[in-house]
């Protein structure tokens, strides 16, 4: 890895964990102050919540369309104002009103501030040869739960909820702005060759390595990604919001449950560092087929063997998310190529949102009735996932390198 995509990887690594922790993991810590403080319920807070994921959603396509004709470094650096804006109105909410256009706001920004835009950045800048820089702002923006949860807490402990959001705003000022103002502004002569997909000669090996029902069926193709990711978001987003909850009912202590969830961060970033080192001499529709069974396989484990087995449980599931996080960045850019990749993008992620928007209810009312049988239902959508995967195109018997070798 060059000097030049060194810099580019740390800049949009730090500036996507900045992004992270100020939004997608910020109703965890602050939703108890939140509704208290303005006089609403915990559930409404978190109704915006789930609006600003719908607003992202609707958004994103057009976000994905803007990265493609102005690159990254425009939009990004425009919504590093738009996160702090968005933080800023939810500091000052006062009621149901402003606290759900605070919300908005804050959709807004995370339809062009989260890892669709950041991975259409470097396809824009990068073209087929993305796949290393992808594997590394992941490696590092999955460290956002990490620094986001305790220093959101501590913030909301020492000055209040009102003053952790402006912090957050801040630190998009002062932070994320710059680090998005490093970014190249355009793609160096050979990536963006790539990127255009102008001539059969410099065409990356993988796309002869891919099998030809890509271009014989894209439709198809686009509707399993789909699927697929949607599965993925709607496991992700409900083991996020409920696992420790999940872990107490098959059985696990308290103390050890919070452990055990507590694991599923390291689990992430092995994972992730796995898809970098070895993973990455295989095709990634191959690690990402190995990566969807993980959580299906992980969950029958805790169901056959009780609270023993909640420890395979996290580890598997965390180690399959980490894997396919970065499936999400690298398998429309070896189906598709890297043309209009950014506007692809964001109408696969389409369903996934919603899916994440609606994801901490419906797990929840599933745990509510059925305790731990919830773990059938996860297992089950895992076990589609892994079939929608499976039926993806293949790399092509022509042994040729894949992306990003």
């Amino acid at each position: 890895m060059s000097a030049s995509v060194g810099r580019t990887v740390v800049c949009l690594g730090l500036a996507q964990t900045l992004a992270w922790a100020s939004s997608y993991y910020l109703p965890a810590m602050l939703a108890v102050s939140m509704a208290r403080d303005i006089g609403v319920s915990t559930a409404s807070v978190f109704a915006g919540f789930s609006l600003a994921l719908i607003v992202s959603a609707l958004l994103g396509p057009a976000a994905g369309k803007a990265i493609d004709r102005y690159g990254g470094r425009r939009v990004l650096m425009l919504n590093s104002l738009m996160f702090a804006l968005g933080l800023a109105t939810l500091a000052a909410a006062q009621g149901l009103l402003s606290l759900f256009a605070g919300w908005a706001l804050l959709g807004v920004a995370m339809a062009a501030g989260l890892y669709e835009s950041a991975f259409a950045t470097l396809v824009h800048l990068y073209g087929q040869r993305s796949r290393g820089p992808i594997t590394g702002i992941t490696l590092m923006a999955g460290l956002a739960s990490t620094v986001g949860w305790p220093l959101s807490a501590w913030l909301e402990l020492e000055w209040g909820w009102r003053s952790a959001c402006l912090t957050w705003a801040g630190l998009h000022l002062l932070l994320g702005l710059p680090l998005n103002s490093l970014l190249a502004r355009a793609p160096a002569p050979a990536s963006a060759t790539d990127s255009n997909n102008s001539s059969p000669q410099l065409q990356p090996a993988v796309d002869a390595a891919m099998a030809p029902a890509q271009v014989e069926r894209p439709t198809r193709t686009a509707v399993l990604l789909a699927l697929a990711f949607a599965l993925t978001w709607f496991i992700s987003t409900a083991m996020a919001a409920h696992l420790p909850r999940l872990l107490q009912v098959q059985g696990v202590p308290l103390a050890t449950a919070l452990l055990l969830a507590g694991l599923v961060g390291p689990a992430q970033v092995a994972g992730r560092l796995l898809e970098y080192g070895l993973l990455r001499h295989v095709h990634p529709v191959l690690s990402a087929r190995v990566a969807g069974a993980l959580h299906s396989l992980g969950a029958l484990i805790f169901l056959w063997l009780g609270g023993v087995g909640g420890a395979a449980f996290t580890l598997l599931h965390g180690a399959g998310n980490g894997v396919l996080t970065i499936a999400k960045g690298t398998l429309p850019l070896v189906l598709f190529g890297a043309k209009d990749y950014g506007l692809r993008q964001g109408l696969l992620m389409l369903p996934a949102r919603f899916a994440q928007a609606v994801a901490p209810y419906v797990f929840g009312l599933v745990i509510d009735g059925f305790g731990a049988g919830a773990l059938w239902l996860s297992a089950a959508l895992g076990g589609f996932c892994f079939v929608a995967l499976m039926l993806l195109p293949g790399p092509s018997t022509n042994k040729q390198a894949t992306a990003g070798r």
